[in-house]
């Protein structure tokens, strides 16, 4: 019998992260990250000499691009994926309560899938580099996993120790 808990654990865990990254996976495969801009070869060689006039205008051309990549770009993308995986992970966490009743170990699955799919999507939010939204993110994120933690611990409770009464 304590093999069956563990195995239950095991997989629980398990379908937790394959959630996570299928989530992940999906936002990658149909919201195609913006392309970054190439390093440029003539900088690649190292030959331990002073950089010439040329190869530092090359380098500061680069910083130029990818600074103005990562602030029009890569920012937004961040954003957005953030967003895309926060709503794929109140979806998960609310089905997870839907059918935490009929299937047990599956909804804990899913209640981990959704609650590592949100601490994916707080990564995100962070590397989008707005703190207001990143304050936003982490207050809903809050709220989901207080709600979540709630109906799951804490509103079952009272239920419980009556019919121990």
């Amino acid at each position: 019998m304590e093999d069956n808990k563990v195995l239950k654990l095991v997989y629980t865990f398990f379908v937790g992260i394959l959630i996570a990254f299928f989530v992940g996976v999906s936002v990658n495969t149909f919201y195609t990250p913006p392309v970054q801009p190439k390093y440029p070869t003539e900088l690649n060689i190292s030959t331990g000499k002073e950089p010439t006039t040329e190869q530092v205008k090359s380098q500061q051309n680069f910083d130029r691009q990818m600074q103005a990549f990562n602030d029009k770009q890569m920012n937004p993308y961040n954003r957005n994926v953030s967003v895309i995986t926060l709503s794929a992970a109140v979806i998960l966490l609310a089905l997870s309560i839907v059918f935490e009743k009929k299937l047990k170990v599956i909804a804990d699955g899913v209640m981990l899938g959704g609650l590592f799919t949100l601490f994916y999507s707080l990564g995100r939010g962070l590397a989008s580099q707005n703190s207001k939204y990143v304050f936003a993110m982490v207050s809903i994120g809050l709220v989901v996993v207080l709600f979540l933690g709630y109906h799951r611990f804490v509103k079952e409770q009272p239920a419980a120790l009556q019919s121990k009464n």
